[in-house]
């Protein structure tokens, strides 16, 4: 198999070397290009024909957001990870960028040092997103057509009394067109987890919460979980939950990794079937690596039903693939039919609010 080809868009020669260096040292990947500033970039994505782009957001001529426009309405396929500061400023200009349809992002490293740490991490990060994305792009450039997994008829299952969601790559703009579908009468609380640094998972709640009938909080400590509220795990913290007496609190840990991920799905989904035994509804929605797997077969063996987004619609087929592949899934679902799949499942047992929802479509 051919190496994938990155095109490297950043105003700073440090950065341009440093990331010049990690696409390098992978066998898998090479340098298709350089550009220090947008208008370059536009001129070299013909010439050189990239599978993938790593873009700078702060940059003179043209910005990074200005550049993603463009390349958005030109090239509206091609994978763009966005290179951002790990500030404030940086964060919300990173999910303007998902926003505006780029496809993942990595945050600069703190050091410049070619052997720091962060500049290790973020190496890792960078060529395991460049991968990823880049073989969905060749694969679907390619034309290849997966054999459609036929969703297992549904059973019996206990009324649903809370619905958890773990979604990565491809999430921002998911979850910005599942969540608002979600209506203010509904009855059950709803746990995200979206893998994301601090600050970020803050902004995502607020940006969520202008937009969604519902209530959205980044989660806090102690936060008792009640019906028709969204909760947003923390950056670099574990949501669990615990049940001291009738209610549910949110309980936040910053133990190991799993997954190599803080927040993971599969911490919040066992602690969801401890709590709520064979009623909790999990969602395993767009995302590379296999963060998920184990809890949603904890929610399986516990009795209660998942959905998975489709590979059509997400960014990357990688968590809802592994469900699916493991047979534990109850229905997959394109993204656009993901909130009405929840809504069905959340109506059983609750004749109010099926008629409600029924008398809403006349």
């Amino acid at each position: 198999m051919r190496r994938l080809r990155v095109l490297i868009v950043d105003d700073s020669v440090v950065m341009r070397r440093m990331i010049s260096d990690m696409v390098q040292s992978d066998p898998a990947l090479e340098v298709a290009g350089i550009a220090h500033h947008g208008y370059i970039a536009l001129a070299k994505v013909a010439q050189v024909t990239p599978d993938i782009i790593t873009l700078d957001l702060d940059m003179p001529e043209m910005n990074g957001l200005e550049t993603l426009a463009r390349l958005r309405a030109e090239y509206p396929d091609l994978p763009v990870i966005m290179v951002s500061a790990l500030t404030e400023r940086g964060t919300q200009l990173t999910l303007d960028a998902l926003a505006m349809g780029a496809s993942d992002y990595v945050t600069k490293p703190s050091g410049i040092l070619p052997n720091s740490a962060s500049v290790a991490e973020i190496r890792a990060e960078l060529i395991g997103k460049i991968k990823s994305l880049g073989a969905a792009h060749l694969s679907r450039n390619a034309g290849r057509v997966r054999k459609q997994i036929p969703d297992s008829e549904e059973g019996a299952h206990s009324r649903v009394e809370i619905v958890v969601i773990g979604v990565s790559t491809g999430g921002p703009n998911a979850l910005m067109q599942l969540l608002p579908a979600i209506p203010a009468d509904f009855p059950v609380p709803v746990v995200v987890v979206q893998h994301m640094p601090p600050l970020f998972t803050r902004f995502l709640a607020e940006r969520l919460q202008k937009v969604c009938a519902l209530p959205v909080r980044e989660a806090s400590r102690g936060d008792k979980l009640e019906p028709g509220t969204i909760w947003i795990a923390p950056g670099d913290h574990h949501l669990e939950m615990e049940r001291p007496d009738h209610n549910v609190l949110v309980r936040l840990n910053q133990g190991p990794l799993e997954n190599s991920c803080r927040p993971a799905v599969d911490p919040t989904f066992r602690s969801a079937v401890e709590c709520y035994g064979s009623r909790v509804l999990g969602v395993v929605m767009t995302g590379m690596g296999h963060d998920g797997l184990q809890g949603a077969r904890c929610i399986y063996d516990g009795g209660g039903q998942i959905l998975a987004q489709d590979e059509k619609t997400s960014v990357v087929w990688g968590m809802p693939r592994f469900v699916v592949e493991e047979g534990l899934v109850d229905e997959v679902l394109p993204l656009d039919k993901l909130a009405a799949g929840i809504r069905q499942r959340v109506a059983v047992g609750r004749p109010a609010f099926s008629e409600l929802r029924a008398e809403s479509k006349v």
